[in-house]
Parts: C-alpha cells; sequence; structure tokens
C-alpha cells in the first residue's frame, strides 16, 4: 500500500477548529489587502495627472491618440501648484479617514460585523470607481475629486477595526507577535498589488487605475457577507444549533451581547485622583494608559508611513528620472521591505516580550536610514533599491506592531472580562490617532517638496524621533498594563 503523502498527512492533522482559524487568517488578510490596493493608485496617477490631455481642442482622452508626444495637463491639475492640489486630495481622504475611525470603532461594537464590513467594502468600491470615472467623462473639477476622496475616506474606516476584532477573537497572545506580523503584511501585499494594477494602466487610461481596484473590492465584499465567521463563539453557535441545543439560558450564559441585552457602553477617561486606570461601563471598558501613548507614536510612524504611501513614486520619478510605470514598479520594493519589517518586530518583540521596546529600536534605526535614504537615491538605481527595501523595513515594523500586536494586547485586557467587542474601541482610538498624522505627512510633504525634497526628508526625521520619544513613554506604560 502507498504511503500517504506528507502535505495529506499535514493537513488531516488540523480539527475543525483549526481550519476555521486558517479561514479567518486568510479571509481577513484578503478583505484588507483590497483596502490598500485601492488606496495605492492616487500615489501613482500624481506623476501622469499633469500629462494627460484636456488642453487640447478635443478636451477628452482621445486627444492622447492624435498628439501622443506632447505634454498637456489634466485639469485643474495643469496649475503651477499641482502639488499642492495632489497633497490636498491626499489629506482630504486621510482627515475624513481620521475623523470617520473614531465613529467606526464605536458603530462596529454594536453591528454585526460581517454586515458592517461587507457595505463598507461595496461602498468603497463604488467612491474608488468614481474617481476614475473622473477620466471616462472628462471631468476636471476639484471639488468632486475631493468629494470622491472623502467620501471614500469615510467609508473604509469600516475595514482596520473590523478585521483586527476579528483576527483578535480567534487568535490569543500566545504567538501573537509572529501571527500578527505575518497577517499585517496584507499591507504590503495590498500596496504592491495596487500600485501594480496602477502602474499597468496609468500611462494609457489612468481611470483604469482606479476602476480595477474598485470592482476588486467590490467582490471581495461579496465574500466577506458569504464566508466571514467574526468569532469562534458564532461557529460554537452553528454547532449548537445543528444538535439542537438552542436553549435561551444556554446561549445567554455563553454571550449576552448576542442575545438581545443591551450592549456595553465604554467610556475612555482618567479616573480622578490618580486611582485606576480603567473606568467600567455594565463590566467593560478601554485603558486610557497606553492607548495614548501608543496612539501618539503611531501619530508620528503612521506620518512617516503614508508619506511614503502616496509620494514615494513621485519623489523617484524626480529623482530617479524614471516614467510614471517604472516609478510606480520601483516603490513597491518599499512594500517588500515593509512585509520583512513587520514579521521581524513581531517575532523579535514575542521573544523579548517588549513590543514598545522593539517599537524604539526599529524607530532609532529608521531616522539616520531616511537621511542615508535622501542621499543615496541620488547615485542611481542599485543604491536606491537597497534604501527603499532598508527603509520600508525599520518605517513600517514599528507601524505594523502597534496596529495589530500592541492594539490587540490592549484590546483583549483582562479587566474588559472577556468582552472581545472592545478591542474595536481600542483599535479605533490607536488607529484614528495615527491617521491624524497619515493626514498630516502627505499634506506637509506637498507643502514642502515646493522647497525641495530635502525639506520632506527633515520633516520624516522629525517625525521619526518624536515617535521615538514616546514610545520610551509607551515602554513602561505597557510593562504596568499587562501585570495588572
Amino acid at each position: 500500500m502507498a504511503p500517504v503523502p506528507p502535505g495529506v498527512r499535514l493537513l488531516a492533522s488540523f480539527n475543525k477548529d483549526q481550519w476555521y482559524r486558517a479561514l479567518t487568517f486568510f479571509l481577513t488578510f484578503l478583505l484588507y489587502t483590497s483596502f490598500h490596493l485601492s488606496r495605492k493608485p492616487i500615489s501613482i496617477v500624481k506623476s501622469e495627472l499633469h500629462k494627460n490631455c484636456s488642453a487640447f481642442g478635443g478636451q477628452g482622452p482621445s486627444s492622447l491618440l492624435l498628439r501622443p508626444d506632447m505634454d498637456c495637463s489634466w485639469k485643474p491639475f495643469d496649475k503651477k501648484n499641482y502639488k499642492e492640489l495632489l497633497g490636498t486630495m491626499d489629506y482630504s481622504f486621510l482627515c475624513a479617514y481620521a475623523v470617520g475611525m473614531y465613529l467606526s470603532g464605536i458603530i462596529g461594537e454594536r453591528l454585526p460585523i460581517r454586515l458592517y464590513l461587507t457595505v463598507g467594502m461595496l461602498s468603497s468600491g463604488f467612491f474608488t470607481c468614481l474617481f476614475g470615472m473622473g477620466y471616462i467623462y472628462n471631468i476636471h473639477s476639484l471639488s468632486f475629486y475631493i468629494f470622491v476622496q472623502v467620501a471614500n475616506g469615510l467609508v473604509q474606516t469600516t475595514g482596520w477595526p473590523s478585521v483586527v476584532t476579528c483576527i483578535g477573537n480567534w487568535f490569543g497572545k500566545g504567538r501573537r507577535g509572529l501571527i500578527m506580523g505575518l497577517w499585517n503584511s496584507h499591507t504590503s501585499v495590498g500596496n504592491i498589488l495596487g500600485s501594480l494594477i496602477a502602474a499597468y494602466w496609468v500611462s494609457s487610461n489612468w481611470g483604469l487605475s482606479f476602476i480595477i481596484p474598485g470592482l476588486i473590492i467590490m467582490a471581495m465584499g461579496v465574500v466577506c457577507f458569504l464566508f466571514l465567521i467574526e468569532r469562534e463563539f458564532l461557529l460554537l453557535l452553528l454547532l449548537l444549533q445543528r444538535r439542537n441545543c438552542t436553549s435561551r439560558q444556554s446561549a445567554d450564559q455563553q454571550d449576552p451581547f448576542l442575545c438581545g441585552e443591551k450592549p456595553c457602553v465604554f467610556v475612555v477617561c482618567l479616573v480622578p485622583g490618580g486611582g485606576s486606570p480603567w473606568r467600567r461601563a455594565n463590566g467593560g471598558g478601554v485603558p486610557l494608559q497606553g492607548v495614548v501613548e501608543f496612539s501618539l507614536c503611531l501619530l508620528f510612524a503612521k506620518l512617516v508611513s503614508y508619506t511614503f504611501l502616496f509620494w514615494l513614486p513621485l519623489y523617484i520619478t524626480k529623482a530617479a528620472h524614471l516614467d510614471a510605470k517604472r516609478a510606480g514598479d520601483l516603490s513597491t520594493l518599499f512594500d517588500v521591505g515593509g512585509i520583512v519589517g513587520g514579521v521581524l518586530a513581531g517575532v523579535i518583540s514575542d521573544k523579548l516580550g517588549k513590543r514598545a521596546t522593539t517599537c524604539a529600536v526599529m524607530l532609532l534605526l529608521a531616522a539616520p536610514t531616511l537621511y542615508g535614504f535622501s542621499m543615496i537615491s541620488q547615485f542611481g538605481l542599485g543604491p536606491t533599491i537597497g534604501m527603499l527595501l532598508v527603509s520600508g523595513a525599520l518605517v513600517n515594523g514599528p507601524y505594523a506592531l502597534i496596529t495589530t500586536a500592541v492594539s490587540a494586547d490592549l484590546g483583549t485586557h483582562k479587566s474588559l472580562k472577556g468582552n472581545a467587542r472592545a478591542l474595536s474601541t481600542v483599535t479605533a482610538i490607536i488607529d484614528g490617532t495615527g491617521s491624524v498624522g497619515a493626514a498630516l505627512g502627505p499634506l506637509l510633504a506637498g507643502l514642502l517638496s515646493s522647497y525641495g525634497w530635502d525639506k520632506v526628508f527633515y520633516m520624516l526625521m522629525a517625525a521619526d524621533f518624536f515617535a521615538l520619544l514616546v514610545s520610551e513613554r509607551s515602554s513602561s506604560e505597557l510593562r504596568l498594563l499587562l501585570r495588572t
């Protein structure tokens, strides 16, 4: 009798619970990959907006075929201050995202995550496609593009609290740093795929650079509706129903939040008089100490990361003298480095048990690396590739660790008495504050780039320095919280 192949033996060794964990891991990975995939096109298209044809008589895409050798501008980005206008579009999206994130976590606690996430993904896909329609229908109104960016920023806030809550509900603290580090690579994978898709269409029809990612996130929204199981208890409930064990009393004891009771209201505050850093309403709460410090640290870390996200392709076109497609392809190396950095940060923090210290060391190394990148990128393609990989690892490593493992540690603290939905609020507070930095970074980059790209890098180094200072405070706060 032929032996069973080792791969089949490995698959057979998993029980049903492990299969559902794997399904949740890969499904939430793909869901948030599609979110980032739909955010990336704007950074690729920036270097092309002032080249597409609206200055000729036809005022339409067909004029590119008539005069392919001519430089022309896509109104309203044909003015000398086009960098500021592009920065305003970034700011519109990210500011709406930051404001909406605080509300999203609270709303997400009170609605079924699967439905909430599905609606958000379908809406985000619609607005992403709508931006691309600006090319198809020759729309040259700045207010149109800003409106679409604001609307998309608001609906995209449904994503992060939802997927982090799902993954936090299914995976405990055992190897959370490694698991979250691998899982969080969806950010970089989404950026890479978004760059490649957008770069493929950018020179011929930049509208498709938005429409294709928009359709992808809508398709993933349908997949979310069909397959997402937000927590283990729902699977247990399904199994109980199959066995006719649907006792109301038993279900109430398992989880009051699914049996009609009034959901817990979470209040974030400091207790006067230096008392406990927790305040509970109906038996739950959100930690302020630790959340505040890591929120501020993420603010500066995300400022750096999102400045690269939105401006790196344009910088490469100017520094390395490449066209929009090649610059877009090359910028994906920053995200490749980000994947390595996120996993490395998770593994190290698991081994040492010091997440904040891991962030601090990587931030300490990131500041001089950014300075080196600004210098070395002037010397050709080879050095630029190397510095892109190193910078991506050091910039995105702390960002990935704070938004995943640290948020999960704080959101599943034992004082919350097992209320896993509090994780949605903690995640939203941390990422919402970080998104303020994400909004400021690209805006400042748009303003400072007019005075030279070196000013942009000085700003990024200063942000990393402030993140380092805050992370030192975060280290002591997290150790205190995890002991209590």
